[in-house]
């Protein structure tokens, strides 16, 4: 009978008296998930003495399987030295996504050991935004002279295969004699051409491709309209500076709705895994909570102020969190739209009217709806068309306002360069508890007379 050994422990106990071959072995059959899971069960010490037993090569490739967030708190631990030798094995968009996250002056010092190439490539990329095409592409990729011939590039590579088999070779990009992107080669008319064949005579000219500071909206918009693996980047004299692929646009675009959930849900920074310190946890979630807390107290004055109304008539108690939920729902809806459409580019911040009134238009359908069946519900229950009015209008109004509100907030909030993911969700709460407690209270204590 085969016995299965929990891997975890399998690997705990290499960790006992680390082998540099049987660590490697023991990583080689391992997905990516797998990885990440390991990862996060080891403790600091034993994810350091981990990596420092794997060859650069094999620790790399267990660097990349992890969240981004941990590879940045396990180099910010390490040597600068080895922390230089792991990265020197990454791909180049990772490295600067790593060491843009490094405190500078430890970033400073592991770049200055690592090799001068790709020290050079990430103090280039380093200065783009990591949603850009800049901050996306990788300076991985095979260039050539236009000049060159057939047989040239057959046995460069031959002789550079070792330093090649890495890449994923697809297509060889092809620069003139100025150094500006020329065209791209087909790795099949490389191969089926004749060998005294110039490359200036084979290649594709008009290809399409991406400036260097191309938005990743820009980029997902490409990606969906072309089926390409990658896309030149180039500067803005035509020099060929990089390719992004199609995978890291996909994977950035899921990270960034990934960031913006999490941020929505009050996770400050975007970003919380569970081997992050606690304290650090704890103060991420409490700079939020706290600041929720004295807004849910401002709320909740309206209904202080408002106490006698409520004590006469105690079946609005029963109305008020149904107000106040059903509202915030309705605003919820329209902040998705307004992040889903300042995402994909479709709006700017600056038609904060025109989005208003198209949500006016739905809050006044979706308000009048919801009012007539909670209106009918308290009417129903009490018998009182009085607090029927209350309720429904109440939920009606606060209704208009709640939609107004959740779709015109993340674009003013954008346009002020305030996070519209982390900050929409408290302002839209607060108001629509604040004007349905308002709204109820007041129209009741008008109505007074007719509800008792």
């Amino acid at each position: 009978m085969t016995v299965l050994i929990d891997p975890l422990h399998q690997l705990r106990d290499l960790l006992e008296d680390p082998s540099r071959d049987e660590l490697a072995r023991f990583f080689a059959d391992k997905q990516a998930h797998e990885v990440a899971y390991l990862m996060s069960h080891l403790n600091r010490d034993d994810q350091m003495l981990l990596l420092t037993h794997l060859t650069p090569a094999d620790a790399a490739l267990v660097m990349e399987e992890i969240p981004e967030s941990q590879a940045v708190d396990i180099v910010s631990d390490m040597t600068a030295s080895d922390a230089a030798d792991i990265l020197n094995e990454m791909p180049s968009d990772e490295q600067v996504d790593i060491l843009s996250e490094v405190k500078d002056v430890d970033a400073e010092a592991i770049i200055s050991l690592m090799d001068p190439e790709e020290a050079a490539d990430v103090r280039r990329l380093i200065r783009y935004e990591s949603d850009t095409a800049g901050g996306l592409m990788v300076t991985e990729f095979l260039v050539f002279s236009e000049t060159s011939s057939v047989i040239g590039m057959v046995e460069e590579l031959k002789v550079r295969r070792a330093d090649y088999e890495k890449l994923s070779i697809k297509y060889l990009y092809i620069v003139n004699e100025a150094g500006r992107f020329a065209g791209v080669l087909q790795m099949q008319d490389l191969v089926f051409s004749p060998a005294d064949t110039l490359v200036r005579d084979i290649i594709i000219p008009d290809v399409l491709k991406v400036g260097h500071h191309t938005t990743l909206d820009e980029l997902i918009d490409f990606f969906h309209t072309y089926d390409f693996y990658g896309v030149p980047v180039i500067d803005d004299n035509d020099f060929l500076l990089g390719v992004v692929l199609r995978k890291d646009v996909l994977e950035e675009a899921v990270e960034q709705v990934s960031m913006e959930h999490l941020e929505s849900q009050g996770i400050v920074g975007g970003e919380e895994l569970r081997t992050m310190p606690i304290w650090t946890r704890a103060s991420r979630r409490l700079s939020w909570l706290s600041i929720n807390i004295i807004l849910n107290m401002v709320a909740a004055s309206v209904i202080a102020f408002h106490q006698d109304t409520l004590s006469a008539v105690i079946a609005l108690a029963v109305f008020l969190p149904i107000i106040s939920d059903m509202s915030g729902c309705s605003g919820n809806q329209a902040v998705a739209v307004s992040m889903r459409e300042l995402s994909l580019g479709v709006v700017k911040p600056k038609e904060v009217l025109r989005v208003w009134m198209q949500e006016l238009s739905v809050g006044l359908i979706n308000g009048t709806v919801l009012g007539m069946l909670l209106g009918l519900g308290a009417y129903f229950w009490q018998g009182n068309i009085a607090l029927g009015f209350v309720v429904g209008g109440a939920l009606c109004l606060n209704t208009i306002l709640a939609v107004s509100l959740g779709g015109t907030v993340p674009l003013l909030l954008k346009k002020g360069g305030v996070d519209p993911a982390l900050a929409s969700g408290p302002i839209l709460t607060t108001v629509t508890d604040m004007a349905g407690f308002f709204l109820t209270l007041t129209f009741a204590g008008w109505a007074l007379g007719r509800l008792l």
